[in-house]
Order: C-alpha cells, then sequence, then structure tokens
C-alpha cells in the first residue's frame, strides 16, 4: 500500500496559512474564507512531520508523495493527523486516482473554487464497468478492490480531473472546447486601450457605441487563466483553442463572460465560429470574417446539418460528416474544419474493444 493525498488544489488556503500556523489542525480550527474549499490541503505539512521515512515534503506549498520512499506503514494516514482526512492507503499498483474531497454541492462554486475538484456529476461511476467508482460526499472514489485500471471514468469524467498513469487525458476525450468568434482582433486593441485587462470587466462596455462586435471575444485572456492544461492562447486578439491538447473540462466555458466558449465532439468536422446576431450591414462594419447570415451552407449541405439561429448558422455536430460542401460555398470563408490525427480514431477503437472485453467478463 501507499499514501495517497485525495486533493490536488491550492484553494483551502495554503498561501494563507504557510508560515503563520504550526501545524493542519490550527489551519483548519482557524476557519476558512469565503471562497476557500473547506474540504482541501491546508499544506500546513502535519502529515509531513510524522512520516518516519521522509517521503513526505512540501514543495511550492503542496504536500507530495515519494512513492519510492512509501513503505506503507499507514502513520500519516492515522486518525489525527490529518484533520481534513485527505490522506488514503491505496495499493501501489494503482493506475486511476481521484484527487480531490470537496464535499461542495453546487457545480458552479466548485468550478470558481478549484480547478481540480470534484463537481459529481456521476459520469466516471456511470461509466465504470466493473461498478469501481461511487459518489461519497459529494465527491468521486474509487473502490481499487474493484478498479481494474481501465481508461473509462477517465474518458468520461467531466472535468478530466483523474489522474490516470496508463494514459494520456490529451488523447483520451471524447470532446474539446471550441470559441465561436475568430474576429476579436478589433475589440481586443479597444479594450486595451481604455486600460482594461480581465473579460468580466470588458463585458461591461458599451460595444455598440464603441463600433465594435457586441458579441464577439473580447480576448482578455479569462480563459486562458482556467485552462489546466495550457489548451487556450490568445491570437490576434481572439481566444483560440488547441484541440490536441484540451482534454474538454469545460472550465473555459464557464470563464467566458460572453459564454462563447461550447464544447463540441473531438473529431473531423466543420464549426462555425461565430454568433453575432447583428443585421448583415453591421457584421460588415465590425468584423470580416462573421457569419452574414446568407444559408448558402444552409441550402447545399447534403444532410441538412446546418440551420440559422439568430442570424448566424450553426452546424450539428451529430449530423456533420465533414464533406467539405459548406466551406465551398461560404462567401466569407468563416467556417471552420477541426482535424483529429488518425491514431486518435485507431487508440480509441483499441480502447473500445478492451472496455468492452471487460464488461463480457
Amino acid at each position: 500500500m501507499k499514501a495517497f493525498i485525495a486533493c490536488s488544489g491550492c484553494a483551502a488556503g495554503k498561501e494563507r496559512f504557510a508560515g503563520k500556523v504550526t501545524g493542519c489542525a490550527e489551519a483548519v480550527a482557524s476557519g476558512f474564507l469565503r471562497g476557500e474549499c473547506k474540504n482541501g490541503c491546508v499544506g500546513a505539512g502535519s502529515c509531513v512531520t510524522v512520516c518516519k521515512q521522509g517521503a513526505m515534503s512540501i514543495e511550492n506549498g503542496k504536500v507530495v508523495i515519494d512513492r519510492e520512499k512509501c513503505d506503507g506503514c499507514g502513520d500519516c494516514a492515522k486518525e489525527g493527523v490529518c484533520p481534513q482526512g485527505l490522506i488514503r492507503m491505496i495499493p501501489d499498483d494503482a493506475t486511476n486516482f481521484i484527487p480531490c474531497s470537496s464535499k461542495e454541492e453546487d457545480e458552479d462554486t466548485v468550478r470558481k473554487t478549484c480547478g481540480f475538484g470534484c463537481i459529481a456529476c456521476g459520469e466516471c461511476t456511470r461509466a465504470c464497468p466493473q461498478g469501481a467508482v461511487s459518489i461519497i460526499d459529494n465527491h468521486a472514489v474509487i473502490d481499487y478492490e474493484k478498479c481494474v485500471g481501465c481508461s473509462a471514468c477517465t474518458v468520461k469524467c467531466k472535468k478530466k480531473i483523474i489522474v490516470d498513469t496508463l494514459h494520456d487525458l490529451t488523447v483520451l476525450k471524447d470532446k474539446v472546447a471550441f470559441v465561436r468568434c475568430s474576429g476579436g482582433k478589433k475589440a481586443s486593441e479597444k479594450i486595451k486601450a481604455l486600460g482594461i485587462q480581465d473579460c468580466v470587466s470588458a463585458a461591461k462596455l458599451d460595444f455598440k457605441a464603441l463600433g465594435l462586435c457586441t458579441t464577439g471575444c473580447l480576448g482578455q485572456g479569462s480563459c486562458t487563466a482556467v485552462c489546466r492544461y495550457d489548451a487556450i492562447s490568445i491570437v490576434d486578439g481572439t481566444a483560440y483553442v488547441n484541440p490536441d491538447k484540451c482534454v474538454g473540462c469545460r472550465d473555459c466555458t464557464y470563464a467566458c463572460p460572453r459564454g462563447l466558449i461550447t464544447i463540441v465532439p473531438y473529431q473531423g468536422q466543420k464549426l462555425v465560429p461565430c454568433m453575432s446576431t447583428d443585421d448583415y450591414e453591421d457584421k460588415l462594419k465590425v468584423c470580416d470574417s462573421a457569419c452574414v447570415g446568407c444559408e448558402d451552407c444552409v441550402k447545399n449541405c447534403p444532410n441538412q446539418a446546418i440551420y440559422m439561429e439568430e442570424k448566424h448558422a450553426v452546424i450539428d455536430t451529430s449530423l456533420c460528416e465533414d464533406c467539405n460542401m459548406c466551406q465551398y460555398v461560404c462567401r466569407n470563408n468563416c467556417i471552420k474544419a477541426m482535424s483529429v490525427p488518425e491514431y486518435i480514431y485507431l487508440q480509441r477503437e483499441a480502447l473500445l474493444k478492451a472496455e468492452e472485453g471487460l464488461k463480457e467478463e
């Protein structure tokens, strides 16, 4: 057995407590501030003190366990050491880990508090072919007597917080984020000139009076700040998602004040990066890459996968077969293509067969 800390976040006041308390019990007893996680690691190191093997240390405010040094004695997991009850003894050969012990019920609160927080959505429990994952006190817990180390929970986890030492999270994903705007440069430059540096403040401006798009990307990086996988960057004043790095955790969708970021299937298909509801003439004044609502793509799609919604085209990803017709007829060249490496398809097929085999057993 090895020790495992069921918390990967820094939202329980680690920076605030650093060097100011004598132990974790004192930190917890002093209470938590609004916006802090009440169930997370406070990083005061009481577990480090009791470890006779020197297997635990504090690095950058985070308790780290050296699995090579840990002999599974269980001293750190004894009652009274960790006041939060975060340390558990798990099998040495375990490959999947859920580093969260949050008891918070509200999903929005969890997302705002900690990027590593479990939102108790239950997707992992429904996906596990062995019934090894359960929701206990509003967070997922793995029963290692049942877990066989497949990738089912990793793939289905909405927040992508499950640590999987066998599989690559950037490969094992059903969906990725997509920014429904490709022309935020003009707005971004104007916002910066006004001295504003965050999207929430920028969204309060009167964009119509400024002669800017009222629905486009603000380009100040609220989405990049919450991305744990470095999958989002600001390119020419517009947020861009690198689908190869994105794991589909959805954190960025909550960070965008204009709701421009959505989650789409990670597969070859076409997407429309525009949500403008302005008239044709007004769109042309503020953006060079907006959907002008001509409906040519709608009329020419052989699968009827495209429809108009509030003066811009929308592609139904469940019907799109990546035929390229919409891109061919789009007069403003605004439709984007998502490409997926061939090896992704091959690996998915192999993993699907493996999971089916486990279910049959």
